[in-house]
């Protein structure tokens, strides 16, 4: 028998969220989807927020459900690329609505500067 944990959902936002719901998965997706490949070191210049070990363990688990492929090359320094699979692109309409829906309403969230 597989050893391989079965997961139990509720619901289907529940299953897409086991997937892409993470502090910078969503974000990591935007990015690699506007610019197709992308290093290791310019995702961490892309989200200045996440710190390196948080940014490799998101980047892990998109890999290990197929959405991201990792590529590395064999050089001295370490070369890494990080791109989007055929399965991962089917995240593009929701990716899609997220941005629609952050442009439409980003302007609600944002604090105005001190003095203002």
């Amino acid at each position: 028998m597989n050893d391989e944990k079965v997961k139990m959902f509720h619901c289907p936002v529940e299953a897409t969220l086991s997937l892409i719901g993470g502090k910078y998965k969503c974000i990591i997706l935007y990015h690699l989807a506007e610019e197709g490949v992308l290093r290791f070191s310019e995702l961490r210049r892309l989200i200045p927020q996440a710190t390196p070990k948080m940014l490799t363990q998101q980047l892990r688990e998109l890999e290990a459900v197929g959405i991201i492929h990792r590529t590395v090359y064999p050089v001295v320094p370490p070369k890494t690329e990080y791109s989007v699979t055929e399965y991962g692109r089917t995240l593009a309409p929701i990716m899609k609505a997220m941005c629609e829906w952050g442009e439409a309403h980003l302007a609600d969230h944002i604090l105005p500067k001190e003095g203002e």
